[in-house]
């Protein structure tokens, strides 16, 4: 019998929403397999709430000023010292697309952002580790976490993520291949995600397929299918908008911790011999 511990409970917040629930919101632990750093614990807090009748850019004016609101309550002021750096939490953040970004802060040429053997060779050249397996969405995606994400220290928003890397995110009416989703970079490094969601259940049961597909390769974090939440979709979901924020990162922002192990209570440890 396979097991498997919550990556996030995403899909049973919607569902409330299917049921009637207008506004929801859970503080929760998430079991992630993806190593342990400076920045990650395998186990995790967040704080996960999906809004019905919203989408992704009411949920950027939300976020900054419930992050402005935490921060003028603990240091009485919008402005905190982060290992060195001055970050202002102000309202007013930067929103940048993607593809935006990868030219204006990661200094990639325009003409690549189409071409995957430009973007393939660019990686080469600079000592990229990209295989040629991946697809252009998540190439794209791969060169923003090593160009741009170390450089977004003043609260930015990144809008615009690749179909591909967004199987939970509704499509961008203006150019299918992207989503209508924001990260959050706060310090280097991303602090929540949000998007409009797929409330089409032929779309979101296609997007399902490609996750299975991409776990049959090897992607151990993509989404199994998930039939139940495709048939509650079939019942009806209201447009609705949702963010996940990473508390333990918000708490190292806060308190100019370097390493999550210095905000968390049980960080994971490697066993002496």
């Amino acid at each position: 019998m396979e097991l498997f511990l919550r990556i996030a409970p995403e899909l049973y917040l919607k569902r409330l929403v299917v049921g009637g629930f207008e506004k929801v919101f859970e503080i929760n632990r998430n079991f992630r397999n993806e190593g342990v750093s400076t920045r990650h614990n395998p186990e995790f807090t967040m704080v996960e709430f999906y809004q019905a009748y919203a989408d992704y850019q009411d949920l950027m004016d939300l976020t900054e000023k419930m992050f402005a609101s935490i921060v003028m309550q603990i240091a009485d002021q919008t402005m905190v010292t982060y290992q060195g750096h001055s970050i202002d939490f102000t309202p007013g953040w930067k929103r940048i697309p993607m593809m935006e970004s990868l030219c204006s802060i990661g200094g990639l040429d325009p003409a690549f952002l189409g071409d995957t053997g430009a973007l393939l060779a660019f990686a080469q050249k600079n000592n990229i580790q990209i295989t040629k397996k991946e697809s252009h969405g998540k190439i794209l995606t791969k060169l923003f976490d090593i160009l741009v994400e170390p450089k977004l220290i003043q609260p930015t928003f990144i809008t615009g993520y690749p179909v591909e890397v967004s199987p939970l995110s509704r499509k961008s009416d203006t150019d299918p291949d992207l989503t209508d989703r924001f990260e959050l970079f706060i310090g280097g490094r991303e602090i929540a995600n949000g998007f409009s969601e797929i409330n089409d259940p032929e779309d979101q049961y296609n997007r399902f397929l490609m996750q299975v597909c991409q776990r049959d390769e090897g992607n151990t974090e993509a989404h199994i299918m998930d039939a139940d939440y495709v048939e509650a979709l079939e019942y009806g979901m209201p447009p609705t908008a949702g963010e996940g924020i990473g508390i333990d990162r918000l708490v190292m922002l806060l308190t100019d911790a370097a390493s999550i192990r210095e905000v968390i209570l049980f960080p994971h440890m490697k066993h002496s011999n």
